[in-house]
């Protein structure tokens, strides 16, 4: 072999090495919607086209409202259809009385969601509209609040209705160094690498915000043993091998080992409590799949860090499709309302 070969073996292999660690590198890096987003107390991410190709035969899409089908017919855009990945950034609000209530809100959409005729969309709903870093941001009121949103990519959206702009001017800033897989806000260098690869969808920080109810966290009804500012990182995950069932996983990094201890046993009689209500229930499919979730329900403590692990089974998936769950009254949330 002369000098000239091995030299370009050597450029050859020197490349494909580089183009490895590149690709290597990016796979352990968060999505770039999520990049984008701009300094949060929370951060909740979706990524709904591997859900849509998994569960598409079992979920069966419920009716529209009116005002949704007039948007769906103005822009071309079904959001069942052509939303593929949702990276949303929670904003505590120090008024919680205030238009946001507790929790604002910035997002950054990823599908087949721009287009001139988004654009005339937003410029006829718009009452405002600025040009900040070759973007235009446009402001569109929706309930006593400002709705901002501009197209940032030929499949990006972000959209915020922070009281202030500053947070959309971040998002644009950010999808200028959108290139670099490490980029991101302080929230995601803490936490990503702590989130079970191949998540579906994930969150980290303060994700309690939303579902805060005078100090405490309550779901379904429930009042979890959670405060919302504890620390939670949350994912959801297809359960290998792939049968259909998902698997649900939350970790709550408390103050102290004390106060997991007490946490812990808490979210253990509350699950008790469940499994209990539960066990004269009918077994029709949905009571089979909340069930079904119960009992793979397991709870662990290591030092000050609680996690609760759980199997969504096929069944749950089941009682969503089924006859009483998908009746014709059903409808599907329009878009955000806007002024005319």
């Amino acid at each position: 072999m002369n000098r000239r070969t091995r030299r370009t073996l050597f450029v050859v292999a020197a490349v494909l090495i580089l183009l490895a660690l590149a690709i290597f590198l990016r796979s352990k890096a968060p999505p770039e919607a999520a990049r984008l987003l701009p300094e949060s107390d929370g951060i909740v991410y979706m990524n709904l086209r591997p859900v849509r190709t998994f569960f598409h035969k079992t979920l069966k899409a419920p009716a529209r409202v009116p005002e949704y089908q007039q948007f769906i017919d103005a822009t071309g855009i079904d959001w069942e259809r052509d939303l593929d990945q949702a990276a949303i950034a929670l904003h505590r609000m120090d008024d919680p009385n205030g238009p946001n209530g507790t929790v604002a809100y910035s997002m950054v959409l990823v599908g087949k969601l721009t287009g001139p005729k988004l654009r005339s969309w937003f410029e006829s709903h718009a009452t405002a509209q600025e040009s900040y870093g070759g973007k235009t941001i446009f402001s569109i009121p929706s309930d006593g609040r400002t709705v901002r949103v501009s197209q940032i990519g030929y499949d990006m959206v972000a959209v915020s209705n922070y009281p202030t702009p500053e947070k959309i001017h971040s998002i644009v800033d950010r999808h200028r160094t959108a290139a670099l897989p490490f980029s991101g806000s302080t929230l995601l260098s803490q936490h990503f690498h702590e989130v079970p690869l191949l998540s579906l969808a994930w969150g980290v920080g303060q994700i309690g915000l939303p579902f805060n109810e005078s100090g405490a966290i309550n779901v379904f009804g429930l009042q979890l043993p959670l405060q919302s500012d504890s620390t939670i990182i949350a994912s959801v995950s297809p359960e290998l091998p792939l049968a259909g069932a998902l698997r649900f996983r939350v970790e709550e990094i408390a103050p102290s080992d004390d106060a997991a201890t007490a946490q812990a046993g808490s979210l253990n009689v509350l699950v008790s409590l469940a499994k209990g209500a539960s066990a004269p229930l009918s077994d029709d499919a949905a009571n089979r799949g909340l069930k079904d979730l119960l009992k793979t329900a397991e709870i662990t403590q290591t030092r000050n860090r609680v996690v609760v692990k759980a199997t969504l089974p096929a069944s749950f998936f089941e009682s969503l499709a089924s006859p009483q769950n998908n009746s014709e009254t059903q409808t599907t949330p329009p878009a955000p309302k806007a002024s005319d």
